[in-house]
């Protein structure tokens, strides 16, 4: 998977063969062979994308689950895990930061943006989880917490000055991970949200049934500048 924003920007087919034609190919391979479950990793940029990176993932997306409507008699079940930033990950400014503070400064984009966050570990956990409860399609995601990057920011440099640098382009103030759209296919699974297929077999309410899942509130939409957590 390709994840730079600026370098989709660049070099946008680089995106488009490996995020999105590299999906295709890996479902393709996997219903020549036998393989029985796939876990596909999303990401909060394809809930509502504003960049490139974040359609080629949004395709992906919809790669993946529709993968069940073509599998026959396989024993194949295909879903989608999505989260966000992992703590101290590839991307992450937590190690720019430490790596940073003895300077005493410290930029930030914007004092108002906001992110969700989780370790390793537990972006490990919602993939084994996937693994074992997933019965074909969907989008998965758990309720996760979010910060304030300044929070941030003031916790790793204290005495750090915060000088603002800016948003760079086609990034988002805030993180959707369910936008308003989608939020009319979502059920609430108690640790977790599933988006359901736009053309599934079965509605939402015969997921709700089967589940114990409980259907979201009008207009519910997940993002990490509302977050409650």
């Amino acid at each position: 998977m390709l994840k730079q924003v600026p370098v989709a920007e660049y070099n946008p087919f680089e995106l488009i063969r490996t995020n999105s034609i590299g999906a295709q190919n890996v479902i393709e391979a996997s219903l020549g062979t036998g393989v029985r479950h796939i876990i596909a990793l999303s990401t909060d940029k394809a809930a509502a994308p504003i960049n490139l990176y974040g359609a080629t993932k949004l395709c992906s997306d919809k790669l993946f689950t529709a993968a069940n409507n073509i599998r026959g008699a396989r024993d194949l079940r295909v879903a989608v895990v999505r989260y966000s930033n992992v703590m101290g990950g590839r991307g992450s400014v937590i190690p720019c930061f430490l790596e940073r503070r003895d300077t005493l400064v410290l930029p930030i984009t914007d004092p108002r943006m906001a992110r969700f966050n989780i370790s390793l570990h537990q972006g490990v956990d919602r993939v084994l989880w996937a693994l074992e409860n997933v019965r074909g399609g969907g989008v998965f995601l758990s309720k996760i917490p979010s910060y304030c990057i300044m929070d941030l920011g003031t916790a790793i440099g204290p005495d750090c000055e915060h000088p603002v640098a800016g948003v760079r382009p086609r990034e988002t103030m805030h993180e959707a991970m369910i936008s308003a759209s989608d939020g009319l296919n979502t059920v609430d699974l108690g640790r977790y949200f599933a988006i359901l297929p736009m053309a599934a077999r079965y509605g939402r309410r015969h997921y709700c049934e089967k589940s114990q899942a409980e259907p979201v509130v009008a207009g519910f939409a997940y993002n990490s500048g509302a977050n409650p957590d």
